[in-house]
């Protein structure tokens, strides 16, 4: 096999049909983009599950005029009981430190939230989270100095809900925009084929296999989806660096969301690679042999 002639006609291919090359090439970076997307944000709700899950799974905050007695018995109830593992007690000082913390990209919001706004709180670990009923009912809302008890799994199990739609609507929209590439280079290999059959019937006419006369093609649609796949890492890596560790640096140093790791990108790029290459080398193959004859 000719190498030298194989690669030319790779590359004349690819100058051929210019737009339609671009095209194909910026289909398959979006579509594998929103797929390495969708796979870092699994990486994170995965992440953030081992952050928040197994601690605090209620809060039992307290009001304003709670008294020390009041304090002292609601202390005594949650080491008596069987149903708490563990608890912690946060003043309205520790509360509003930890705040600050939390927010402190956003010096606008600590400015106009006063010291004394958070409440102090008991944070209870449950033996059996699913029991969070039992640690409602022994501190009744609006009673003996407590404000309000929130079940905190309750409102995780919503996040995350909401995290995996986020996840499951950006996959889906690029199995979508793969979809359109495919098509793309079905359409993109056929045009290539038909404009280069006078050269591809020769060859046959010589001898050359089949295979042979398909080769440039094949290689064509490989190229392509490789630097589609290349312009989609690229993308990620530039989302890391000026949105996830800029806009998401407050959050991330308090640790309320997970950093995205650079072992991650690279994790996936292979993965992203691998898709592009072989996807549009099979929809290039598949093609040929349904709908062209060389």
């Amino acid at each position: 096999m000719r190498v030298n002639f194989v690669l030319s006609e790779v590359a004349t291919g690819l100058r051929r049909n210019l737009t339609m090359t671009v095209a194909m090439i910026l289909t398959t970076a979006i579509s594998l983009g929103l797929l390495g997307t969708g796979l870092l944000i699994a990486g994170m709700i995965s992440d953030m599950k081992a952050i928040y899950y197994d601690k605090v799974q209620v809060s039992i905050f307290l009001s304003d005029t709670v008294t020390d007695q009041q304090r002292s018995a609601i202390e005594t109830q949650l080491k008596n009981s069987p149903e708490v593992k563990h608890f912690i007690y946060e003043s309205k000082t520790e509360a509003y430190a930890r705040f600050k913390q939390q927010f402190s990209q956003q010096p606008e919001l600590v400015q106009n939230t006063p010291a004394d706004a958070l409440p102090e709180s008991f944070r209870v670990e449950l033996v059996n989270p699913e029991r969070y009923s039992v640690i409602a009912a022994t501190f009744p809302n609006g009673k003996n100095g407590v404000d309000q008890v929130r079940d905190e799994g309750d409102f995780l199990n919503r996040l995350f809900s909401l995290l995996n739609g986020a996840r499951n609507a950006t996959i889906a929209v690029a199995v979508v925009q793969a979809l359109a590439a495919l098509l793309l280079i079905s359409n993109t290999i056929q045009l290539a084929a038909f404009n280069r059959r006078n050269e591809t019937n020769i060859m046959r006419l010589v001898g050359a296999s089949r295979w042979y006369t398909q080769l440039p093609f094949i290689l064509e649609a490989a190229v392509a989806g490789l630097i589609g796949a290349m312009l989609a890492i690229v993308g990620l890596v530039l989302t890391k660096v000026l949105f996830v560790d800029r806009t998401l640096a407050g959050p991330i140093k308090a640790g309320i969301i997970p950093p995205v790791d650079w072992s991650a990108i690279a994790f996936i790029s292979p993965i992203i690679a691998a898709a592009g290459v072989g996807l549009a080398g099979i929809a290039a193959y598949v093609t040929l042999r349904l709908y062209v004859r060389l």
